[in-house]
């Protein structure tokens, strides 16, 4: 180690997964060199409309690209890779690490988007390790959690070891028989453990989390009593779950039939690398589901969390053009709502009863387990690793505030551990830890056409809340209004009459283009200039009128959007028309059968008025 790298400090700096539940998203920063750590995505609240997935601000990754030496990944969930498409898409990274199962989800990811060229998917064994730049050594650790193939890495710095554990509970009797690596994170506790990075969602709850085995009986109970279809849904990404139901189906004697893509793409994916095993004729066709009785079938879909494009969700609306919900129906959820879901999953649940079908949901079922330790699985991490620095990390404020009083009482000094926000910068040495900075940090919204950015988020909200109001107007060279203004509103709740609201609103118009006028310049005949009349300040005018009025008047605040015809819109119009005109060849003199010249033939005749009546009746639907 030169005396330049001893002097130098380690940067952590998390970008998401703080204080919140999805986007984990981490950066470490050495010198002139940076390791991603996982970009996961986050799923909208309700206020958030039109928006598909929820990512964190990446401004400090896009500025700082150069940097960038490589990526690993923990796990395949959507929260740990989902965001890798769309960062992909901005800045390159040379080569991402990752299990086996991550990087073939993410390979699928990269390959719908067009652009697997983008980066380098190297797929990592437990307990392999692989450098990134000269300053970060990983080796990967096997841990349980409730997807195949998750890990904890053990990052080699220049000034000691960090281990990040990654998303783990602690499961003695794993589905696929893959053993948490215990005895590896014991070697690094011996050692020397520089600094803990920990999962903290199950900080809050006492005891061990239960093993994934827990699901397996009382799945199996729900199964034997269902006398109809079985429609069962469950996290697309639970591998082990998704393995446990297969399994119950083929005890059985149910076919499944499989609805959602990213359904589809978990079970081909884990089958091909031998985390689900089961017969091929396992499975049939959505179109063979009416060919199988009803007690023979089982329908494994996504929409756990009522996902509104979700299979499930679409099935409880009525709109799926293949499954309708039957009365002998049994709807199975093996999932818990996340934090912000409930109402959703909810909603879900109510209109498949209104259907007629059976739902089982909740946790008093023992359907479901959690994926995450709960706080004596958090002390058996603390004890393996003995950290003389810890993070909590992946969690709500409280979860990461009840963590942190756990190390505590583990004997790690209060002064030894952060809690921190997204964008901070903690910065590590042999003999301190502390936030030393804040990066830009917050979120970017994404819907089906891309970015969205927050003048455009806080225009959705407020058309949401207080409606919209447009006011058509067209006005002369002379500042007169030629026609009769037409006032729109939309979603706007008045309590004055209709008729009284639109006279207010033409009245405020009226004065506000008065009052631009009276301030031009004009010339000897007291006619305005016409160069001096700026057509888009008398528009704002216009609205800025028409937002004190409705704030005054209807005590809301209305988008109000003023359409302006002006003479230079007339111009543009008719000097286009005459262009086009200039283009179209003469029509050609015609001659009917009686030697008439100059007029068209019946035929051509009758299609002309043809086409003015189709033209004419087109104009009045409209």
């Amino acid at each position: 180690m030169s005396k330049n790298d001893s002097q130098a400090n380690l940067k952590i700096i998390p970008l998401g997964g703080l204080h919140e539940i999805g986007k984990n998203t981490c950066i470490f920063e050495y010198q002139d060199e940076m390791m991603l750590l996982d970009a996961g995505l986050g799923f909208p609240s309700q206020d958030m409309h039109g928006i598909n997935i929820v990512l964190p601000d990446m401004t400090y990754l896009r500025e700082n690209q150069h940097k960038i030496k490589g990526m690993i990944v923990t796990h395949g969930h959507e929260d740990h890779i989902g965001g890798i498409v769309y960062h992909l898409k901005q800045f390159d990274i040379p080569v991402i690490y990752g299990p086996r199962l991550a990087l073939a989800l993410l390979q699928n990811k990269l390959e719908e988007a067009g652009i697997a060229d983008r980066t380098e998917l190297r797929p990592v064994l437990p307990r392999e390790s692989v450098k990134i730049g000269r300053s970060f050594s990983v080796e990967f650790i096997r841990n349980t959690h409730s997807i195949a193939d998750s890990c904890c890495v053990a990052i080699t710095t220049p000034l000691g070891v960090v281990i990040h554990t990654g998303d783990f509970k602690v499961d003695h009797t794993p589905i696929d028989g893959e053993h948490f690596d215990f005895h590896r994170l014991a070697e690094y506790g011996q050692k020397g453990v520089l600094c803990l990075l920990s999962d903290s969602t199950n900080a809050e709850v006492p005891g061990h989390t239960p093993s994934e085995q827990a699901v397996t009986p009382n799945l199996d109970r729900v199964f034997s009593e269902a006398t109809g279809r079985l429609l069962v849904t469950t996290f697309a990404s639970s591998v082990h779950r998704v393995r446990i139901i297969l399994e119950l189906a083929q005890k059985h004697n149910r076919r499944v039939a499989i609805v959602g893509r990213s359904m589809l793409n978990v079970i081909a994916h884990a089958r091909e690398l031998g985390y689900i095993k089961c017969r091929d004729d396992l499975f049939i066709p959505l179109k063979d589901l009416n060919k199988t009785p009803d007690d023979q079938v089982l329908i494994l879909t996504t929409g756990s969390q009522g996902e509104p494009l979700a299979a499930l969700t679409r099935i409880s609306r009525g709109e799926h053009h293949q499954i309708q919900v039957r009365e002998n129906d049994t709807v199975v959820f093996s999932a818990n709502p996340i934090p912000g879901n409930t109402i959703a999953v909810v909603n879900t649940i109510d209109r498949l009863m209104m259907m007629g079908a059976k739902v089982v949901y909740g946790r008093q079922q023992g359907i479901h387990v959690s994926g995450h330790g709960s706080q004596e699985d958090h002390k058996l991490m603390l004890a393996l690793t003995q950290p003389k620095f810890f993070v909590p990390f992946h969690g709500e404020h409280r979860m990461l505030v009840k963590h942190g009083e756990m190390a505590h009482q583990m004997g790690i000094p209060k002064e030894n551990t952060v809690i921190i926000n997204n964008g901070d910068v903690v910065e590590l040495s042999q003999d301190k830890i502390e936030v030393t900075d804040k990066v830009q940090s917050g979120i970017e919204l994404v819907d089906h056409s891309g970015v969205v950015h927050n003048d455009i988020m806080t225009e959705r909200q407020q058309l949401a809340v207080d409606g919209l109001i447009t006011v058509a107007v067209a006005v002369g060279l002379d500042g007169q209004v030629l026609a009769q203004p037409e006032v729109n509103l939309r979603g706007v709740v008045s309590p004055l009459e209709s008729a009284k609201i639109n006279q207010l609103i033409l009245r405020s118009v009226e004065y506000s283009i008065n009052s631009y006028w009276r301030n031009l310049a004009t010339n000897a005949n007291g006619k305005p200039i016409q160069k001096e009349i700026d057509w888009s300040a008398l528009k704002v005018e216009i609205e800025t009128g028409l937002q004190q009025l409705v704030r005054r008047e209807l005590k809301s605040q209305p988008t109000t959007i003023c359409l302006l015809q002006t003479p230079q819109d007339k111009q543009v119009k008719i000097n286009h028309q005459q262009d086009e005109s200039a283009k179209k060849p003469s029509k050609p003199v015609t001659s009917n059968e009686n030697g008439d010249k100059g007029k068209p033939n019946s035929k051509s005749n009758f299609r002309g008025r043809r086409r003015r009546r189709r033209s004419t009746a087109t104009l009045n639907s409209q």
